[in-house]
């Protein structure tokens, strides 16, 4: 069978995805076309690396991982959580081997060529993909940009930062201006950088977009998906089982973990255009910044809040919760991060309450956003 390969540009960054297995590097192609620059591509192996980019060589080969678990095994190894997966981590040689034993996925690390092994196609798959934007997040990081817990909106180049802890309506401020034309540029992450000449650009973090079964509901895109599901079409496999049977069965109610957690449907970057009818941008500058609130029963309304970003905002090796850097791709500086974020300080802010009322928090959202790249 012969090679098939994916070549991925994100800015100056680039990774090659190559396999045996053409699922995989189609993956790549799906999660990253829609934001990075991903295609498929003729050439892959040592040579990829020589433009300073980053290798993944992944294929379905079950003796491989087998032979990975007993390194680990054999040279003592260290415990972490590496995309909400248990995952062994053993170092020998200036290699890193890991094995995530649940998923039966093996990897081996040496600098920037990394090779991923599984029992079947799609974890295979899933996890290159994971791996490839890790080599593409180290050579941004290294090339002065900085990872913010932010979505992000672009209208004529200008992009407007949404900004919170956890739960505080950032993918909904998003996907509410989104479904008024803006254009979606990030859900959850961006990679943000100030530039010479006194401007913040900002690039797109690719990612699976979770969007609450109510929310989809509340915004009329729940039966639309519904029907793409019952004809058929999967979302993408990090989406918990009973969420898909929700859908199935048309349940609508907002669906819970007894952690407390809410589960929910788990979109590609793609479907986000193909099923919801969003359009995807690819850059912009920032023009200024929303801080919401979600109050469900709340009158949506600015409120006077002098919020400001926080060291809580930015994605560092110590604020990194889902994607430790087990794998030592991102550069040992950190980059300096004060310039920035004193000038997105000065950049037009706002602090909002959302609610449950979809329409009077849209049309909230709409006008402040408006109001702050004008002003820009």
């Amino acid at each position: 069978m012969p090679l098939t390969t994916t070549r991925i540009h994100a800015d100056t960054a680039t990774v090659t995805v190559a396999s045996l297995t053409p699922a995989v590097t189609e993956w790549s192609v799906r999660y990253f076309g829609p934001w990075w620059n991903a295609a498929a591509a003729d050439d892959a192996g040592p040579g990829a690396l020589s433009d300073g980019g980053g290798l993944v060589l992944a294929d379905v080969d079950p003796v491989r991982v087998d032979d990975i678990t007993t390194l680990v095994t054999d040279y003592g190894h260290d415990e972490t959580t590496y995309a909400n997966t248990r995952t062994l981590v053993a170092r020998a040689d200036g290699i890193t081997y890991a094995v995530q034993p649940g998923e039966r996925i093996g990897y081996q690390a040496d600098g920037r060529r990394l090779v991923i092994v599984g029992d079947e196609a799609e974890p295979v798959a899933v996890a290159a993909a994971r791996l490839a934007r890790e080599l593409v997040r180290g050579q941004l990081l290294a090339d002065g940009w900085t990872v913010l817990h932010a979505s992000a909106v672009t209208h004529n180049g200008e992009a407007v930062l949404t900004l919170g802890d956890k739960g505080a309506g950032k993918t909904t401020t998003a996907l509410l201006l989104a479904l008024d034309g803006w254009g979606l540029l990030a859900n959850d992450r961006v990679f943000v950088r100030l530039e010479s000449e006194g401007q913040v650009r900002v690039l797109p973090w690719p990612s699976a977009a979770a969007l609450g079964l109510g929310l989809l509901d509340a915004t009329g895109l729940y039966d639309q998906v519904r029907e793409r599901v019952l004809a058929g079409g999967q979302l993408h496999p990090t989406q918990h089982p009973t969420v898909t049977q929700a859908l199935m069965d048309g349940h609508r109610e907002p669906l819970w973990r007894e952690t407390g957690k809410e589960l929910k449907p788990q979109f590609f970057p793609d479907q986000l255009a193909s099923w919801l009818g969003l359009t995807l941008a690819t850059e912009a500058h920032v023009a200024g910044l929303l801080f919401p609130t979600m109050t469900p029963d709340a009158l949506p309304a600015l409120v006077d809040n002098r919020r400001t970003l926080t060291n809580a905002d930015v994605f560092d090796q110590k604020t990194e919760d889902r994607y430790p850097d087990i794998f030592g791709l991102t550069p040992t500086a950190v980059t300096a991060t004060q310039a920035l974020t004193e000038h997105l300080a000065r950049l037009p802010r706002r602090s909002l309450v959302l609610s449950h009322d979809t329409a009077a928090s849209a049309s909230l959202l709409t006008k402040t956003a408006e109001e702050i790249t004008a002003t820009h």
